[in-house]
């Protein structure tokens, strides 16, 4: 028997089983429809609200439907996320291509007049690029995908310290004037840019479960750092197995989520458990990205 063939939900002991519940005082994770779930919270109540939606390209957790419908679906529930969104709060959405027939449709392009028609303001598209994925025939392969980070207004959370990457002259200095002979950068490095390369989750990956397009909790952990402070809430409105929860509660934050298969939010809560015990495995944030030597190469 494999490991995710055992129940996720209990564990062995010499008086039989125990169940762990589902509860947690800073989580409230369910398996619903996210409508629904995000109707009962309170207007302006969460601080950041990241997600990744599907792509409709038929996945085994989506069903592919027309092209006007899932513009409805996504219009619904970007609009319950503006109602929910704290006014100095953000909205990330992670999003990369529609594929039919061939044909790409970037979704981002597709889904930004719907957070401008709601008054959201764009603060970055971020680029997330990745070195592994599919291999294409008849086009270059894809290598990147993007974050749409948006506000309400001109007032929102913006640290970046927390998230400052190492300098690449971390030692340069003033070469004239008053500041000469100091360092020039910044003691905690500098800007991470709008490029993020940060590994994807595949086979090999450490955080890797049964979800076939996971978030990387290094890619959520960034957004929850720079963009909320401790306290606050952050939501995902399509949460698969949990990774913007893993994300938040790392950071003391408090996590919202929901999504419809049973089986992935099982594995959240896993997760979460295992967080809670020490237990959990995850990649580090600002973890380089390995680049084999030459010698391993040939």
């Amino acid at each position: 028997m494999t490991k995710t063939a055992v129940s996720r939900k209990t564990k062995q002991t010499r008086l039989g089983k125990v169940t762990r519940l589902q509860r947690d005082i800073d989580v409230q994770v369910s398996c619903e429809n996210n409508l629904k779930f995000m109707r009962r919270l309170p207007d302006e109540s969460m601080k950041l609200i990241v997600t990744s939606p599907p792509y409709n390209i038929g996945k085994e957790y989506e069903k592919r439907r027309s092209h006007e419908v899932y513009i409805e679906e996504q219009v619904a529930c970007i609009a319950e996320a503006a109602r929910l969104l704290h006014p100095t709060g953000s909205i990330c959405w992670q999003v990369g291509n529609h594929v039919h027939n061939g044909e790409i449709f970037p979704l981002d392009i597709l889904l930004y007049p719907i957070f401008k028609q709601l008054g959201l303001q764009l603060r970055n598209r971020i680029v997330w690029t990745f070195g592994h994925g599919l291999h294409c025939q008849k086009r270059f392969s894809g290598r990147h995908e993007t974050i749409l980070w948006f506000t309400k207004s001109e007032d929102y959370t913006f640290n970046l310290d927390p998230v400052r990457v190492p300098s690449k002259y971390p030692n340069k200095k003033h070469f004239k004037g008053p500041n000469k002979g100091k360092i020039s950068g910044n003691p905690l490095g500098k800007n991470p840019s709008d490029i993020w390369d940060i590994p994807n989750v595949k086979s090999n990956h450490v955080e890797k479960t049964d979800h076939p397009c996971q978030f990387p909790v290094a890619l959520v952990e960034r957004l929850v750092l720079s963009l909320t402070n401790p306290g606050d809430s952050v939501l995902d409105p399509y949460l698969g197995v949990g990774s913007s929860a893993i994300a938040a509660l790392k950071h003391e934050r408090n996590a919202f989520g929901c999504d419809l298969e049973k089986r992935y939010v099982d594995i959240a809560w896993e997760r979460i458990h295992d967080l809670r015990a020490g237990r959990l495995r995850t990649r580090p944030m600002n973890k380089p990205v390995y680049e084999p030597s030459p010698k391993e190469s040939q």
